[in-house]
């Protein structure tokens, strides 16, 4: 069973993706900023981090720049869901590699599985 990290502060949005994602199998986690998603992500391990931008305490964009910086980090599959556009996004962003950026609004939710499905069964394929 694959493990599945959603750092997201809205609750209606995080609650559907967990439920989502826990009725194809998934084990899910859930954290509602970066410094949360930070010490769940070192405890868990997780093989997929859902990860949205803006959140109080710490950005999305900070807790992935400290993720990246440790050895178990700088691999780990990230999708960025965040309602910022591309153009909107901080700098950094581009250059701390993420699998995909999605923006919530152009995506329904069944969209979203369909991606975080592909970018997982691409991990096992590469493992095999």
């Amino acid at each position: 069973m694959y493990k599945v990290a959603i750092i997201e502060d809205n609750q209606p949005i995080r609650d559907m993706y967990s439920l989502k994602l826990k009725n194809s199998g998934y084990e899910v986690y859930t954290a509602t900023n970066g410094q949360e998603g930070l010490e769940l992500l070192e405890k868990i391990r997780p093989e997929l981090v859902l990860l949205d931008i803006n959140m109080p305490i710490m950005n999305g964009d900070e807790m992935l720049e400290k993720l990246r910086a440790t050895d178990w980090g700088a691999l780990l599959k990230v999708i960025v869901l965040t309602n910022l556009s591309k153009d909107e996004a901080p700098s950094i962003l581009r250059f701390l590699n993420v699998e995909r950026y999605i923006v919530k609004a152009h995506y329904t939710p069944a969209q979203v599985m369909k991606i975080i499905e592909q970018v997982i069964d691409n991990m096992y394929k590469k493992h095999k």
